[in-house]
C-alpha cells in the first residue's frame, strides 16, 4: 500500500448500506449516515487485532474501501466517481462491549489499534464498475460472506458525493462503504481473510487477500477513567448477526436500543450526549434547585415564553417529596399482541432503562396518561434506587405502590394499579424525545418535582431560571413580612415603584 492508505487524512465509514443487512436488522435508512475512525486504527495484511481483556463481542465486517484520487468539494452524482483513485479491501473491526457506551459515534468501539485492515493491493477505480463490484470475507477458511455493489442500498458514487457536500475529500481519504449480511463475533485465534474484485471486468482485477488473525490482550480497561465494556442480549444479537447465532432464541430481543442509521439516530445521540454531560447539574445548580419551588421555577419559564413545561395529573408516593435530576426518558407505546411479543419480553427498553439510569438522573416514562395499569412495580424501583435515580416520572400507574414508597425512591405517578405492564403498554424505546403528562421531555432536560406538581426545563434556560425564581423568593417573602404586619396588598403584591423603592432600600 501507498503512505497515503497506511495513514489516511480521515476515514469515514457509513452504518448501514447493503440491503443484505438491513433485512437481516430489520431496519432499513431512509439516507445514509457515518462516523469516523481514526487513522491510527489502520492495519496491514498479515498483522494482528487484540481482542481486549474482559470483553467478549470483537466482530469483523469484510467492506469494500474507496481511496479518494483527486479533491472533491461539492461534486455532483455523475461526476463523484471519477474522485475515486483506487479500490481496496477493508476489516471494518468494532467491539460490540464498548458499542452502548458510545451512543453511536463508535469511537472506541471501532477505533482501536489495528482495527481497519486496509488492502493488500489497490485496484484502480477507473478499471471497474462500481456497480460490479465483489466483497467476500472466510473465518478460517469458512466463506461467511459474499455480496456485491448491486445489493448496495445507496450505489458507492452516492456516498462520494454526499460526503463532499459537508466537508472536502481529500487524496488518499478512505470511504468504508459498509458491510453486507454475515458478520459475526471472532474470537483469539481465528483468521480473518476479505476480498475485494471484480469478477466481469477485464483480466478480472483483485485486492487479493486481506489478512488478520485475533490475538487475546492482557490488559483490561480501567473503570477509573473511564466506562467499562457491557454486553446484554441487544449487544450479542447484533454482534452475532442474529438471536440463534448468538444462542438467545428463548429469550426475544426487543427494538434496538441504538439505530445505526439515520435521524432518529441522531435524535437519540443528541439526547444521549446532553443526559451524559451532566454539566447542568453542579452541586451548586442542584442546590440552587432543592431550594427553588416549582411554581416559582414555573412562573419564570412563563415569562420566557414557556407555557407548556408542566408534567400534569401526577403527584408525589412520598408525602414532601421533592426531587431535581436530567431526564432520562422511557416510551411506551399501545399495546398489541405481536409487538408484545416482540419487544415485552427478554431485556427489553423498559428494563434497559432501569439498568442504564444514572446517579441523580430521574426516569420519565410516556405511558399516554392511561393510569389502568402498571409502569414500573418494586424490583425495578430497587434497581433504579440502586444506581443512584433521582426519582421516577411517570403518566401511569405504579405496581406495588406501597412497596415502592417503603424503598424509598420517589415517584411521581397517576397512582396504584395492580396489573402488569402488557395490559395497556408495550416497552418501545429509551433516550429518545417523549411525552409524558402533556409536556415534552428530551434526555438532559432538567426535571423538579415537589408538592406542586412537576415541571421540565431546558438546560440552555436552566440557570437565569432558578437564579430568578430564588431572587423572586427573598421578595415574595419580603412581601409576606409586610403584609404581616399589617400592609394592605393592593400596590405591594405587585409591587409599585414606591414599595419598589422600599424593596431595594431594604435589600442594601
Amino acid at each position: 500500500m501507498t503512505d497515503a492508505i497506511t495513514r489516511p487524512g480521515k476515514i469515514i465509514a457509513i452504518h448501514l448500506s447493503y440491503a443484505s443487512r438491513a433485512d437481516q436488522r430489520g431496519r432499513r435508512p431512509a439516507a445514509p449516515s457515518y462516523f469516523f475512525k481514526p487513522a491510527s486504527s489502520v492495519g496491514v495484511s498479515g498483522g494482528t487485532v487484540e481482542r481486549p481483556a474482559g470483553t467478549e463481542l470483537l466482530a469483523f465486517e469484510g467492506e469494500i474501501a474507496l481511496v479518494i484520487g483527486t479533491a472533491a468539494r461539492r461534486v455532483s452524482l455523475a461526476d463523484a466517481w471519477a474522485h475515486v483513485g483506487w479500490v481496496t479491501a477493508s476489516n471494518d473491526l468494532g467491539l460490540y462491549d464498548l458499542r452502548a457506551n458510545d451512543k453511536g459515534s463508535n469511537v472506541r468501539s471501532k477505533g482501536g489499534d489495528g482495527y481497519t485492515p486496509l488492502g493488500p493491493e489497490l485496484i484502480d477505480a477507473r478499471t471497474v464498475d462500481p456497480a460490479a463490484l465483489r466483497v467476500r470475507a472466510w473465518v478460517n477458511d469458512d466463506l461467511r460472506q459474499d455480496d456485491t455493489t448491486a445489493g448496495l442500498i445507496f450505489p458507492l458514487a452516492q456516498l462520494v458525493a454526499d460526503l463532499s457536500q459537508h466537508f472536502t475529500l481529500e487524496p488518499g481519504d478512505v470511504i468504508l462503504t459498509g458491510t453486507p449480511a454475515g458478520s459475526s463475533v471472532i474470537v483469539p485465534g481465528d483468521v480473518v481473510e476479505i476480498e475485494v474484485d471484480a469478477p466481469d471486468a477485464a483480466g478480472a482485477p483483485t485486492t487479493g487477500r486481506l489478512v488478520t488473525t485475533v490475538t487475546q490482550g492482557d490488559v483490561p480497561f480501567d473503570g477509573a477513567i473511564g466506562s467499562l465494556p457491557a454486553v446484554d442480549d441487544l449487544q450479542r444479537t447484533e454482534a452475532w448477526g442474529s438471536a440463534e447465532a448468538a444462542g438467545l432464541t428463548n429469550h426475544p430481543v426487543p427494538e434496538r436500543a441504538q439505530r445505526d442509521e439515520g435521524p432518529e439516530r441522531a435524535q437519540r445521540d443528541e439526547g444521549a450526549e446532553r443526559a451524559q454531560r451532566d454539566e447542568g447539574l453542579s452541586p451548586e445548580l442542584r442546590a440552587k434547585l432543592l431550594e427553588a419551588p416549582t411554581a416559582g421555577l414555573s412562573a419564570q419559564l412563563r415569562k420566557r415564553g414557556h407555557h407548556s413545561c408542566f408534567i400534569d395529573g401526577v403527584s408525589a408516593n412520598i408525602a414532601g417529596t421533592k426531587i431535581v435530576g436530567t431526564a432520562k426518558t422511557l416510551r411506551f407505546v399501545p399495546f398489541r399482541e405481536d409487538l408484545f411479543t416482540s419487544h415485552g419480553g427478554g431485556y427489553n427498553a423498559q428494563k434497559r432503562a432501569f439498568d442504564a439510569v444514572n446517579e441523580g438522573e430521574i426516569i420519565v416514562i410516556e405511558a399516554r396518561g392511561d393510569a389502568t395499569t402498571g409502569t414500573l412495580g418494586d424490583i425495578l424501583a430497587l434497581r433504579a434506587r440502586t444506581r443512584g435515580a433521582a426519582g421516577v416520572i411517570t403518566d401511569g400507574g405504579v405496581r406495588d405502590f406501597d412497596a415502592v414508597a417503603e424503598i424509598g425512591l420517589p415517584v411521581f405517578s397517576q397512582g396504584a394499579h395492580p396489573s402488569v405492564l402488557g395490559r395497556k403498554h408495550v416497552p418501545w424505546d429509551v433516550d429518545v424525545t417523549i411525552a409524558c403528562g402533556g409536556a415534552s421531555v428530551q434526555p438532559g432536560d432538567i426535571i423538579v418535582g415537589d408538592s406542586d406538581g412537576v415541571i421540565v426545563i431546558p438546560p440552555s434556560l436552566v440557570d437565569e431560571v432558578v437564579d430568578a425564581a430564588l431572587d423572586q423568593e427573598v421578595e415574595d417573602a419580603w412581601i409576606a413580612e409586610q403584609v404581616a404586619a399589617g400592609h394592605p396588598v393592593d400596590g405591594l403584591f405587585p409591587m409599585n415603584a414606591e414599595w419598589r423603592a422600599r424593596y431595594a432600600e431594604a435589600r442594601k
